[in-house]
């Protein structure tokens, strides 16, 4: 069987709705990140495959790929599976190689929602079964796994410093690609006293004993993130280096009202298939769209948090949908370089239906 590997990995900076990248369009945002992912490649790419949720609809990878001056003989195609459409990108992409059906691609996620034309979301379940917005289903899952307040409160405070960490190490800039004066994640601009946020936020989406509040959750940001994937043995004639090699994924759904627990039986059946354990694992990346999310998956899975987001998360630098699962993987990419004897690793995301997405790696030393 043949092996997809990764062997490069981008993401433009994160800007908040409204903000720093307001202006761009989707394309805007993919073309400049397509056109170095594609370097030295060009014409030897199969497919890009770009994860899209909140429009403005067509093919925006198409369009992307047009606006990069890519060969026209690329095709492009566009694909929603809500905030895990990244990742599915990327693990379609792995597929694709291992069947034969291409040696190259760039797969990832955009989002700009400043320049959604959509006035509300798209829904994730029909009525019958009820259409939680993913505030309010964060409130369900809290209430499923019995995850107080001062609990999400802690998980907040601790993405948060790791992520300033991260920011003041040169970590992050690793993974960005600058675009004019943008360099780095609008969230970064301005330090904010997390201890007073967390102690004054009121929960937002459950007045009586509400524990999700806005200090807690992410915010709604613009953003794309990508990798180039290859067919191993075609990267290493290339003389290109392999980062992590595809080993699996596992995609599950579970009751629309509860995505942040997707993740959960999609990591538990991935591992399974496998035979490893969560000991195995050496880093996971889980988006953080809400601390309740985090909180239950490591308690549900026996995470330790010296594993999980090591470098912070979507709570800090914040969660442009579709374009999330790959920033994971990209976080991925740089971190296990930064590090000896890792084996495994694994990125894993929950979205709107209910759908949770998990993929494993393992890093070629």
């Amino acid at each position: 069987m043949k092996r997809a590997v990764i062997v490069n990995a981008k993401r433009t900076p994160i800007g908040k709705v409204n903000g720093a990248l307001r202006e761009l369009q989707p394309q805007h945002l993919a073309a400049p990140l397509l056109k170095q992912l594609a370097n030295g490649v060009e014409e030897m790419l199969d497919d890009i495959i770009i994860g899209n949720v909140v429009g403005p609809g067509g093919n925006i990878a198409r369009v992307s790929v047009l606006e990069a001056g890519l060969p026209l003989p690329i095709p492009g195609i566009t694909i929603d599976r809500q905030c895990s459409a990244g990742l599915e990108a990327i693990r379609m992409a792995s597929y694709f190689i291992q069947g034969g059906a291409g040696h190259c691609y760039i797969a990832g996620g955009v989002e700009s929602t400043s320049t959604s034309p959509f006035p509300s979301r798209a829904r994730f379940a029909p009525d019958q079964i009820g259409d939680p917005d993913m505030g309010v289903a964060a409130e369900y899952v809290a209430e499923k796994c019995r995850i107080s307040r001062n609990m999400q409160d802690e998980y907040a405070r601790l993405s948060y410093e790791r992520s300033w960490d991260s920011f003041h190490k040169g970590l992050i800039k690793e993974e960005i690609i600058p675009f004019s004066d943008v360099h780095f994640d609008e969230e970064f601009s301005r330090k904010r006293n997390i201890e007073a946020l967390l102690r004054r936020a009121r929960p937002i989406f459950k007045n009586e004993n509400g524990t999700v509040t806005a200090a807690n959750s992410c915010g709604i940001h613009d953003g794309a993130a990508a990798v180039l994937v290859m067919e191993e043995d075609t990267a290493n004639q290339l003389g290109m280096k392999p980062i992590l090699r595809f080993v699996d994924s596992k995609v599950t759904g579970v009751h629309p009202h509860f995505p942040g627990f997707a993740p959960v039986p999609a990591i538990q059946a991935l591992l399974e298939g496998n035979n490893l354990t969560i000991e195995d694992v050496d880093l996971i990346e889980i988006n953080e769209a809400f601390s309740s999310k985090i909180v239950a998956c490591a308690m549900e899975l026996s995470i330790p948090y010296e594993k999980l987001n090591v470098c912070g998360g979507a709570l800090s630098f914040g969660h442009p949908y579709a374009a999330s699962g790959a920033i994971l993987v990209t976080r991925l990419f740089y971190e296990v370089q930064r590090r000896n004897n890792i084996n495994y690793v694994l990125a894993a995301i929950g979205s709107g239906g209910g759908i949770g997405v998990a993929v494993l790696f393992e890093v070629i030393s």
